[in-house]
């Protein structure tokens, strides 16, 4: 930046600053603004538009446009250029506005003088809050140091905006409304709780973000720097007496932490004129836009840890955050719009449940709220401005609901469920030390599903037999760097030393789609789901795949071993797959390792494709599980993440129960043991159906275990198999009605 611009920039700032602390009503301060801004930038016209709502953006205050069209003048999201900057979030800096896209020309403004443009999102981390434009009759484009220095004003406005500096009055602020509120989310982690608010905010105000004196700054930045780097060691200190995935979230945390180019960034911004927390919030704002426009899955998770990490640096730096003044309240439930994993672990496992507003189910706090068993909700829009500190709370980790101050009837209702949930867990805890024994005298296995180590410990309480999922893509996800065999060993070998003599079937590394490596180049694939994922990742890339193959195999320490390979299409992938497995189990051979006093190498059948393979195929694999979440979302061509079709299809549709019998008869005729592993095998209904047409294994969460065998015990699977053929004789398209009428026949309940 020129030091003669520099200067002026500064002075900007300092008039802005001085314009924000004088006692005027909102409009006031709004029409100084814009007039300084434009004497300052040399500009015949500056204008601020704010959004109304959230799809329109109302011109709240202008210099050189005409008085009338303000709080007149109106656009939507995405209309003109100053529509397309809100949307885009990106600057649009031209000599000639008339003649680029989707220029819209506002004759109540009178700005058909104006030929220069720039147009500077005003937002705060991410979120729009509006636009500062500044136009100039002369045919111009702006330099790199004017949009500098806009986006700089722009950030100041944010913070002013959000504060309310231009309702009049910062009290007058919204104020969430104190009725029952529902909130429909997307489940992070299973279960129910009744709690009340408590607010986690790391909203930090910057209220000096320009300085005159770079080194000191900096000396602040890098003071502040050390603390945040000792308060992470610090928290890994701790945490070294958790499990291995505690300590691999912590280190990656680390890793931002001690990362050169965020603080070589902040340290040229700092040069430039702001000041230490200005520059911490620049750029964790210009991330945040960034990240959260990119594809990569993995990428938009880590943000949330960066996030945490810019937290806690602005908190140092201004001292602010560290006392909010509310208190704790008894049984508490954390509601933040995210939080990274160092700030969920300070809270630890006082917190009876957590609600997120953004997160993903493969984030960190999602990990940690898993392995410490909280229920958790996240996308729940709009909750962060809804509830107030102490408001009543529900959390419906099963369903994916939160009801903020519920009304008393729901809240009786409520705790209704929790109670009868808590009497069915006794009831299931009476059998479950027996057999998923029907009345027929078949008898089901019952598996779990796993992924973490602090999965482990619910094996015996809930009465599985086994683990028939274990998923190793977990240990992948959470480093920022590939892990050693070494470790990958060692952590197998734990899993199969909790497990004990039950079976654990290790899934290898089932990666691509929405499970994407931060350290392996991403792939910009039209439809990921069905793209490079899985075995096709696994055998293009071998070397990762053998090594994952022999930790398997130097973990089992002379037990036996079970290894399955997902999505599986076709019978030439298993043979490579099985291949690769031959290789290793011989390599460990020569280097004189113990082997694996059995090995059973099965694969996950997931595509449609593989249901109709050569026969052969059932011959060669040891075993075969059913994969239903993919098997269901290809089966029915609908993709389940989206929920305007994913409940379109049921599970219990006679086309697709047609397919799982197929696939039955088919394993039947070779002697190919086959298993349904899945959300649907732990829902009741489904699991009976499933075992009526010949299904002796399913797998699914622990929870699932103890109502799919209360159901199995009390029923006859010749009975519900003549339910199942009068519903398909009668041409249903699904047996779900014919079954919940037998059922209710029963005098059954659910």
């Amino acid at each position: 930046m020129a030091d003669g611009f520099e200067s002026e920039s500064r002075k900007l700032l300092g008039r802005l600053r001085d314009a924000m602390a004088e006692d005027a009503a909102g409009q006031a301060r709004l029409d100084k603004i814009v007039q300084l801004i434009a004497t300052s930038m040399g500009t015949e016209v500056c204008s601020i538009y704010l959004f109304r709502d959230a799809d329109t953006l109302e011109l709240c205050a202008t210099e050189g446009l005409m008085a009338e069209a303000v709080h007149q003048t109106r656009m939507k999201l995405g209309e003109g250029l100053v529509g397309r900057v809100a949307r885009t979030r990106r600057v649009i800096n031209t000599a000639d506005a008339p003649s680029q896209r989707g220029f819209r020309y506002m004759p109540e403004t009178g700005e058909e003088r104006y030929s220069s443009f720039c147009g500077v999102p005003i937002q705060r981390l991410g979120d729009a809050l509006g636009v500062l434009v500044v136009q100039s009759k002369d045919k111009r484009q702006f330099t790199p140091d004017e949009v500098y220095a806009l986006e700089v004003v722009a950030m100041v406005l944010a913070e002013m905006t959000e504060l309310g500096a231009f309702t009049g009055d910062s009290a007058a602020l919204k104020v969430p409304h104190q009725a029952a509120v529902l909130f429909r989310g997307v489940v992070g982690q299973e279960g129910a709780a009744e709690g009340r608010v408590y607010l986690h905010d790391p909203r930090v105000v910057v209220t000096n973000p320009i300085s005159d004196d770079p080194e000191a700054e900096l000396t602040r930045l890098n003071a502040a720097v050390d603390q945040l780097r000792v308060s992470v060691d610090e928290m890994l200190a701790i945490g070294s007496s958790q499990d291995g995935d505690h300590i691999a979230v912590l280190e990656a945390y680390r890793l931002f932490a001690n990362s050169r180019s965020w603080m070589r960034r902040m340290e040229e911004d700092i040069q430039n004129g702001l000041s230490a927390e200005a520059a911490v919030e620049k750029e964790q704002g210009l991330a945040r836009t960034r990240m959260a426009r990119a594809a990569d899955p993995y990428l938009r998770d880590r943000l949330h840890d960066l996030d945490d990490l810019s937290n806690r640096l602005l908190r140092i730096l201004t001292g602010q955050g560290t006392e909010t003044g509310a208190e704790m309240p008894d049984n508490p439930v954390l509601v933040a719009r995210n939080i990274g994993p160092g700030e969920l672990l300070e809270y630890g496992r006082q917190l009876k449940g957590i609600i997120l507003e953004e997160g993903s189910v493969g984030s960190h706090a999602a990990i940690v709220a898993r392995a410490w068993a909280i229920p958790m909700v996240i996308r729940a829009t709009g909750i962060t401005t809804q509830a107030l500190n102490g408001d009543t709370v529900l959390v419906d980790g099963e369903q994916g609901v939160v009801h903020l101050r519920p009304e008393d009837a729901v809240k009786s209702a409520f705790r209704d469920k929790i109670a009868m949930q808590a009497r069915a867990q006794e009831r299931y805890a009476s059998i479950r030390d027996l057999p998923a024994q029907a009345k027929c005298g078949t008898v089901i296995s019952l598996h779990m599903n796993a992924g973490l180590m602090a999965d482990l410990p619910s094996l015996p309480s809930s009465g599985a037999e086994g683990v028939g999922l274990f998923r190793t893509e977990l240990q992948f996800l959470i480093r920022n760097q590939m892990p050693k065999r070494a470790e990958l060993s060692a952590l197998y070998a734990r899993v199969m030393d909790a497990a004990g003599d039950k079976r654990v079937a290790f899934r290898t590394l089932d990666i691509g789609s929405d499970k994407v490596l931060s350290y392996m180049t991403p792939q910009d694939e039209p439809n990921p789901a069905m793209g490079w994922r899985a075995i096709r990742v696994g055998l293009d890339k071998p070397g990762v795949l053998r090594m994952q193959l022999q930790a398997l195999i130097r973990a089992a320490r002379g037990r036996p071993l079970c290894v399955m390979f997902p999505f599986i299409a076709q019978l030439e992938e298993f043979r490579a797959a099985r291949k690769e497995f031959d290789k290793a189990m011989e390599r460990e051979r020569i280097l004189g390792h113990v082997l694996p006093e059995t090995v059973e190498v099965g694969a996950m059948l997931e595509t449609p494709s593989l249901a109709f393979a050569p026969e052969i195929f059932f011959d060669e694999v040891d075993f075969l599980s059913i994969g239903g979440n993919d098997l269901k979302q290809f089966f029915f061509a609908a993709d389940r993440e989206n929920e305007k079709v994913r409940r379109r299809y049921d599970t219990l549709n006679v086309s697709f129960l047609n397919l799982i019998e197929q696939i039955v008869d088919r394993c039947d005729a070779t002697n190919t043991p086959v298993s349904f592993c899945g959300e649907d095998a732990g829902r009741p209904v489904e699991a009976l159906v499933f075992a009526a047409l010949g299904l002796r294994s399913l797998s699914m969460r622990p929870a699932s275990i103890g109502p799919v065998k209360h159901m199995l015990r009390r029923s006859d699977l010749t009975e519900i198999r003549g339910v199942l053929e009068d519903a398909r004789a009668a041409g249903a398209q699904s047996v779900r009605p014919a079954m919940l009428e037998w059922m209710k026949d029963q005098d059954w309940s659910f």
